[in-house]
């Protein structure tokens, strides 16, 4: 999903849509609890080399920056230490980074650690860097990292005082460890439990004094455990498919075959005629993207079959008829005029006109589905004046204004409880809400039957396939030149791709000037281009877009980093020597390119057996706040077959929270972006999407994943994402290697037989 620090300075909602917080009364995670609840003001950000946070003497925290009190920990009378986290866990080990953070400061005892979900409450737990609740854009570390380790800081400072009040000593003498309070003169010694109670009624301290890295035991460290391990081993971990709720109806949807219709018409005889349906019904709602019709019954089996039932007449006046074969036509042909100009710097055209040595492309990338393991679902109470939400819950803000607004409801009427996802690679994060919309919409109009239990939608593989929101579809035009010194000299460069932003609520700060910012991002950076001209042409297809991992860096890495690759043949010059020169001024970028260079034996020859072409290639891209450089290392059989055999992975991240959970981000980016790059693509005929599961929509198969080795650079510079940056290096790496192997470029994604041909 794409999100940055671009958006951080003003919120985007309308104020009047930012929800007011959840009463506590409200919080079922709260209710009831023991002990030590940390509800704190929170101090602005000191310097990285300044851990002491200084607050102002009146208030507790520092003047003109007082932020809403936010909830991040408990600890109870029994000794457990429970984190509320504001971010999603959908696989990618934020409930690990999150609970590290604060057992960290807090000095806790690891196997006492839990975490839950934290209910929508923006002015509590608002993602600082996105401006609303949610998680994407790879922040949750590089936004909470602080936050978290102050909240556990907060929490141990406050055990230390009433330790120190209960025992009559002086708190300097008192240390923590592991879960335990200690006062070596007195041999005192109780665990967090025992003192819960009294450190509650402890002022939150003023100041707070954070471990300088020599300190920690746990930031930087392999963790005994990721903390949702052992629920999603012996099946106790909550995912939304696993509610299961008094009078609950399961409903399943017949959505339209194409984008834009709307059901005409229906016969539910069939449908009602099968045991067990108890409804069928039409829908419409909020964005206007999902009506349907839903089939209701016990249990998903039946509601599936009474879907499959139904005989529907779908109003197609407005739908998209396209293939996908004329959408890029159709992108060709708006390549041959200027677009909207996003960057220039010299003339461009002038100097490709004199060079000796140029190249010119098109570069064509599909529409791609998100194919998460759980499909899309959502469970849905309502009542008179009130909604309640079971979800992997990946944007709070926008889906709880969404349900408040299709029911009339103010915002804090509607309670999200935050569950495990499986997957989500940006889908669950819809900036227009939809599916979630699509549950409370049907719970709506069930209520209406007199269905007032609650609802569980749930989408298909084939309806996640078909029926939901896409990578867009783009085309990249270039033409660049070296100059005698072999360096970039010229590069013109054309992006034809539908905007994600527009239409959304971050329209009016995601597109500037005519420029969708996630449609360009990562273009010819960090490169510099003497002559150098970018412009864009945000075509509307009617197709749904909306982020898909690492959003627009997954097109415009591949094509920047195989331009460079392609110009570096031009110039006679190895690969990873022409980018060391490029990239002398960018330090970071350059590091982690010697790093996999060295660790993937650059320079050493690779063997090929008879009938094998054997070769290297190397991209490096920036996104998110992150540099990774991966080297690719494939084999190309006689019959044209590929098989990527290792790959070496370098990744500067800043502060290495958890280093296994990093290894683990870097290793499930690259095989998510082997995948796009071998297989995956969603075509269209006639407006009907093609794929329906994964027998047309392949994923990487177990004997396709290469070896991967992920070598992590050393570093105290704030901690950024990794859920996403592992994923752009991969394509346009593999693609550089098969050319090093073959002479053969690839300018079109996937590359399916390509090489066969």
């Amino acid at each position: 999903m794409y999100l940055t620090r671009r958006f951080a300075a003003q919120p985007l909602l309308p104020a009047g849509l930012l929800p007011a917080p959840v009463p506590l009364s409200r919080r079922g995670f709260l209710q009831g609890a023991g002990g030590l609840v940390l509800g704190v003001s929170f101090m602005p950000l000191a310097a990285a080399d300044d851990p002491a946070i200084p607050g102002d003497a009146g208030s507790g925290v520092a003047p003109e920056t007082t932020i809403e009190p936010q909830a991040f920990v408990h600890i109870g009378t029994d000794g457990r230490v429970t984190v509320y986290a504001k971010h999603l866990e959908m696989g990618q080990g934020s409930y690990t980074g999150l609970a590290t953070l604060v057992a960290e400061e807090l000095d806790a005892d690891w196997s006492q650690v839990r975490v839950e979900g934290a209910p929508a409450d923006a002015k509590r737990y608002a993602n600082t860097l996105l401006g609303v609740q949610g998680t994407g854009g790879s922040t949750a570390m590089a936004n909470a990292h602080r936050q978290m380790r102050e909240a556990g800081a907060a929490a141990r400072a406050m055990l230390v005082a009433a330790a120190a009040q209960r025992w009559g000593v002086p708190a300097g003498q008192i240390t923590v460890d592991n879960g335990r309070v200690l006062h070596a003169p007195s041999k005192h010694n109780v665990g967090f439990g025992e003192l819960a109670e009294d450190a509650a009624k402890q002022p939150v301290p003023r100041t707070l004094t954070l471990k300088t890295p020599d300190a920690f035991r746990l930031i930087g460290k392999t963790t005994p455990r990721r903390v949702d391990s052992a629920g999603k081993t012996d099946g106790s971990a909550q995912f939304t498919q696993d509610v299961q709720l008094p009078d609950m109806l399961v409903a399943v949807v017949a959505h339209p075959p194409r984008f834009g219709a709307t059901p005409k018409s229906f016969d539910a005889a069939k449908a009602k005629a099968i045991d067990g349906v108890v409804d069928v019904l039409e829908y419409e709602g909020g964005h206007g993207r999902f009506g349907g019709v839903a089939v209701l019954s016990r249990n998903t089996w039946i509601a599936k079959q009474g879907r499959d039932a139904l005989t529907v007449e779908w109003d197609e006046s407005k739908a998209m008829k396209d293939g996908s074969d004329a959408l890029m036509a159709r992108f060709r042909t708006l390549a041959d005029s200027a677009g909207t100009v996003a960057r220039q710097s010299g003339d461009a055209d002038a100097a490709l006109a004199k060079a000796d040595k140029r190249i010119e492309a098109d570069y064509e990338f599909p529409y791609l589905a998100h194919a998460s393991m759980e499909p899309m679902n959502c469970v849905v109470s309502l009542g008179e004046r009130s909604c309640e939400i079971w979800n992997g819950e990946q944007f709070q803000t926008i889906d709880q204004a969404g349900a408040a607004a299709l029911l009339g409801l103010q915002p804090e009427q509607v309670v999200i409880h935050q569950l495990y996802a499986g997957g989500s690679f940006g889908r669950r994060a819809n900036p227009h809400a939809d599916f979630v919309l699509e549950a409370v919409s049907i719970a709506k109009a069930a209520r209406k039957q007199g269905h007032k239990g609650p609802v569980k939608l749930v989408w298909t593989r084939e309806e996640d396939t078909r029926a939901g929101y896409y990578r867009p579809m783009a085309l990249h035009r270039v033409r660049a030149a070296i100059g005698k010194d072999g360096r970039p000299a010229a590069w013109h460069h054309r992006v034809v791709t539908e905007s994600i932003m527009a239409g959304t609520p971050f329209a009016e700060f995601g597109i500037r000037d005519g420029i969708d910012s996630s449609s360009l991002e990562g273009v010819i950076e960090p490169y510099e281009i003497p002559n150098l001209y970018l412009d864009l042409h945000s075509p509307d297809t009617g197709v749904p877009v909306q982020w898909w991992r690492s959003v627009g860096h997954t097109h415009t890495g591949y094509v920047t980093e195989v331009v460079v690759d392609e110009l570096a043949y031009a110039a006679g010059q190895d690969p990873v020597a022409y980018r060391r020169k490029l990239l002398k001024d960018h330090p970071r970028h350059l590091a982690v390119l010697e790093l996999a260079a060295a660790k993937a034996g650059w320079d050493t020859p690779l063997k090929a057996a008879a009938g094998e072409k054997r070769g290297r290639g190397v991209a490096v891209v920036k996104s998110f706040n992150s540099y990774v450089a991966e080297v690719a290392e494939v084999t190309v059989k006689a019959d044209g077959s590929l098989k990527v055999d290792r790959v070496v992975c370098a990744v500067d991240c800043g502060l290495a929270i958890n280093p296994d959970v990093i290894r683990a981000q870097m290793e499930g980016g690259i095989g998510f972006g082997l995948a796009a790059m071998l297989h995956s693509q969603v075509t269209l005929k006639d407006g009907v999407v093609e794929q329906s599961n994964f027998h047309n929509y392949p994923m990487l198969r177990i004997g396709e994943m290469p070896q991967v080795e992920v070598h992590i650079v050393a570093s105290a510079e704030p901690p950024t994402g990794v859920g996403e940056p592992g994923t752009p290096p991969l394509a346009p790496a593999v693609a550089n290697a098969i050319f090093a192997a073959t002479a053969k470029r690839i300018r079109r994604l996937p590359l399916g037989d390509q090489l066969k041909a």
